[in-house]
């Protein structure tokens, strides 16, 4: 998938500082996920996706804003998960989220 890349580009959001705090993270939840259980993965990823969102909320669009707002809904990476279906069920709310904001920022894909 490939976001329009004119969405934003006036009005950068996210530092080299805050950038590599996320590249940092996910590079060494990489390495963290070659000895963890395969459970951890998707926790991880949601953290770093939190963590990259925490840097935008404040020159964020609405409709990211909207989405930022489902993203803290997730609990930190080590709150043990008892309930996959639960978890999955999350994941899948937070994907129809961030569908909306895609639209919202894109508008609607037409066939030609």
């Amino acid at each position: 998938m490939t976001v329009d890349a004119s969405i934003g580009s006036h009005n950068p959001i996210v530092s080299e500082a805050a950038a590599i705090e996320v590249l940092a993270y996910l590079i060494t939840a990489a390495r963290a996920q070659m000895d963890e259980a395969a459970e951890y993965a998707p926790m991880r990823l949601i953290t770093a996706a939190q963590k990259l969102g925490g840097h935008m909320v404040p020159k964020a669009s609405r409709p990211v804003q909207e989405l930022l707002r489902a993203l803290d809904t997730f609990a930190p990476t080590a709150t043990p998960r008892a309930d996959r279906d639960e978890y999955l069920a999350q994941l899948d709310g937070l994907c129809v989220v961030l569908a909306d904001c895609l639209l919202a920022l894109t508008g609607p894909v037409t066939s030609e």
